[in-house]
């Protein structure tokens, strides 16, 4: 590690300077003091490019940091408040991904264990069945992940003998502690998806199908459904159905720690049914029902409920009790790819939970410790990273893009990190959250960068070929801005495009 401190203190110091001076609240960038003799044609045709997108008039109230660097020399090509502090969004992926990645390494696997406390005669299990989490978050319903595993449990379990179950479903979610919500989530984000809180039982990403559609006539209550069951919500709906020609209108509500689900608002008449996915309570217990259910369906009779272990003061010893079956996710390389490609938040947090566990403690504090001390080993100044959680959900982290360069420097410049790391970021024009953007131009297939979004906040950081084959790297970010979204993106992705253009070379005439 010191030698990587080194090489990114020798590339600084080959660096030239670019600085800007700039209001907090205006993004203008204003006069340069650049060193004599250090900037060449190429790089002022380049400043002048970025200068000139940066300053459009609609740009004007948004806060901007900007970091370019040659991954080949180390030069800084541009700069705007590089050492400014932002709201990342999801660019703290990379930060969660880049410790996960030298902490775990990337053939990290979660594994799951169903257990039998009890002794097993006549094909009964007198006892209870207790599933043993350590926070996978790969377990679905898409493409019959979940279907495959509870066949082979129930094939195991009838294996050793077990065609009933006299006691309950346990489901043992120690591996981590029981803070679900990272912190400082909005409390109006916590029923979508988006927000699940993380457990070390996972079932479905922790959510679940809300499919809403209008009644047979104008002021009928309209029918609400949750898939697949065994959510734990409680449904409190007076959605109704309006006129036709009215737009829908749903909100939706549930307080931190309530399994309460509440729905307000309106459908139109004859409109299709509305879906959405919404986040359950309790992962655990989720999972637990999910899984009691299944082994009914396939034949094993459980006769006792399913339970969160933590609800009861009865736990059987883990230490007594007979292994059944296990199941291991994917590695982490594999699992990266959803975290990153479509931005997957609990996936992050999952892994910010286990870096604390990895570090003797399965919080998100201890996990938060753990990032900042593998990172402000490879160069990142603790005064340029503030993590508050593993997603980027948070509007209280922040993160200067000059942090992101250095993460995204460190792990180029290392073997055992850069490929899996590429692997999983989005490309340009083609996959992920970067499928329509950059599209027919020099970044198309080219750049691969992690996005960020939330209200007032958009971000990318990554990586760019220049037209020469020069590698490149980079960081954007903006926040407090008061246009529509897409103008940011596509002042975003003309940066980004102009950097796949430059070429220090003059061009032959």
């Amino acid at each position: 590690m010191a030698s990587a401190r080194s090489d990114v203190a020798s590339a600084f110091r080959r660096t030239f300077v670019v600085a800007a001076a700039l209001t907090f609240g205006a993004c203008h960038p204003q006069v340069r003091l650049t060193p004599a003799g250090t900037t060449t044609p190429a790089l002022a045709s380049l400043h002048r490019d970025l200068d000139a997108i940066l300053g459009d008039a609609a740009l004007s109230r948004g806060y901007w940091g900007v970091l370019v660097r040659s991954l080949k020399t180390g030069d800084t090509l541009y700069e705007l408040n590089a050492r400014k502090l932002f709201i990342p969004a999801s660019n703290m992926k990379i930060v969660t991904l880049a410790a996960a990645g030298e902490r775990l390494g990337w053939a990290f696997t979660y594994e799951t264990q169903l257990l039998a406390a009890g002794g097993i005669a006549d094909g009964r299990l007198d006892g209870d069945l207790v599933v043993v989490g350590s926070g996978d978050p790969s377990i679905v319903t898409a493409d019959g992940v979940s279907d495959r595993l509870f066949d082979d449990w129930a094939a195991k379990l009838s294996a050793a003998g077990v065609r009933t179950v006299s006691g309950r479903v346990i489901g043992d979610d120690n591996a981590f502690d029981d803070e679900e919500l990272g912190f400082g989530w909005s409390w109006d984000d916590l029923p979508d998806d988006y927000a699940a809180g993380v457990s070390a039982l996972q079932f479905n990403e922790n959510a679940v199908r809300l499919t809403i559609a209008p009644g047979a006539r104008v002021g009928d209550f309209a029918a609400i459904s949750l898939t697949p069951p065994g959510s734990g919500l409680t449904v409190d709906s007076e959605i109704k159905t309006a006129a036709a020609d009215t737009p829908a209108r749903i909100a939706a509500q549930r307080l931190p720690g309530s399994d309460r689900l509440v729905l307000r608002g309106s459908i139109p008449l004859g409109s299709t049914p509305s879906a959405r996915l919404v986040s359950v309570d309790n992962p655990t217990v989720f999972f637990v029902n999910l899984l009691r259910s299944a082994l009914i369906a396939r034949g094993i009779d459980v006769r006792g409920p399913a339970v969160d272990i933590d609800e009861i003061a009865d736990a059987p010893a883990r230490t007594a009790a007979r292994p059944i079956a296990s199941q291991r996710s994917a590695p982490l390389s594999q699992l990266a790819v959803r975290l990153m490609k479509i931005s997957q938040n609990l996936y992050a947090e999952t892994l910010l939970k286990s870096l604390g566990a990895a570090a003797g403690s399965p919080t998100f504090v201890a996990g938060r410790t753990a990032v900042q001390t593998t990172l402000q080993a490879w160069g990142v100044e603790a005064s340029d990273l503030i993590d508050r959680d593993g997603s980027g959900l948070s509007r209280y982290d922040y993160v200067s893009p000059a942090a992101l360069v250095t993460i995204l420097t460190h792990i180029h410049g290392d073997d055992r990190l850069r490929d899996s790391f590429l692997a999983t970021l989005p490309i340009a024009g083609r996959d992920g959250s970067l499928t329509n953007r950059m599209k027919s131009t020099p970044a198309d297939n080219n750049a691969r960068a992690k996005t960020g979004s939330m209200t007032n906040v958009r971000t990318l950081s990554g990586y760019v070929t220049s037209v020469e084959g020069e590698p490149l790297v980079f960081s954007i970010m903006a926040n407090n801005f008061d246009t529509p979204p897409d103008t940011i993106n596509k002042a975003t992705d003309a940066i980004v495009v102009k950097l796949a253009e430059f070429r220090r070379a003059r061009t032959p005439r």
